[in-house]
């Protein structure tokens, strides 16, 4: 869900780069050594995930996966998306460099927040309910980051007031998607590692300490 280049005022630009800048951060201080193979896997992941992207005005719809990144990751989500972001900026254009900021929050603060939400209850969910919440949580994160790029869109000027509606009911079927595929995931995960989840709750998400 990527924001081309030019289609930002300088102060939403700004505030994303601030916001982002802090994120990334925090989320480096929160990644601890075992996670960091699962960081780069779901970097790749997004990064491959959203290749394939349609364009919408500014903005295009594709797969994200940011929801599965969050409720694996937590704060540790904004670096490996920020690194997915920067390559395809970087290597096929997709976004831009001025726009890595706000695109960055965009998705990154959605998968954060599907983490803060719905990892303790995948951690607590007995059975087939873990991939349940997963899969809510996954659509989720989608919802709130088309709610994020409807919003960045709409403060830089009332004519992307059409295109930041369109975003969210263009990604109506993402939801649906990723809804399914972060579940399927989830419940590999469980089988096979299922303290990647333990972990992320161990302590608040919210603490930088």
């Amino acid at each position: 869900m990527h924001i081309v280049d030019g289609a930002l005022t300088a102060p939403v630009l700004a505030a994303g780069a601030v916001l982002s800048a802090g994120g990334i951060a925090i989320g480096l201080k929160r990644l601890p050594m075992e996670k960091i193979p699962a960081a780069g896997v779901l970097s790749a992941t997004f990064f491959v995930a959203s290749l394939v992207h349609v364009p919408i005005g500014p903005s295009s719809v594709h797969l994200i996966l940011n929801g599965l990144a969050g409720l694996v990751l937590g704060w540790a989500a904004f670096p490996a998306l920020f690194v997915a972001l920067l390559l395809q900026a970087v290597f096929f254009g997709f976004g831009g460099v001025t726009v890595l900021g706000v695109n960055t929050f965009d998705i990154a603060f959605p998968a954060l927040l599907a983490g803060l939400i719905f990892s303790p209850l995948i951690a607590r969910a007995p059975g087939p309910m873990g991939p349940v919440w997963a899969g809510i949580g996954g659509a989720f994160a989608i919802a709130a980051t088309t709610i994020c790029v409807g919003a960045a869109l709409a403060l830089s000027g009332d004519r992307f007031l059409p295109a930041a509606r369109l975003v969210f009911f263009a990604h109506i079927p993402i939801m649906v998607i990723e809804a399914f595929l972060t579940a399927a995931a989830v419940a590999l995960i469980r089988k096979v590692k299922p303290e990647l989840f333990t972990t992320l709750t161990e302590e608040p998400a919210w603490s930088a300490s």
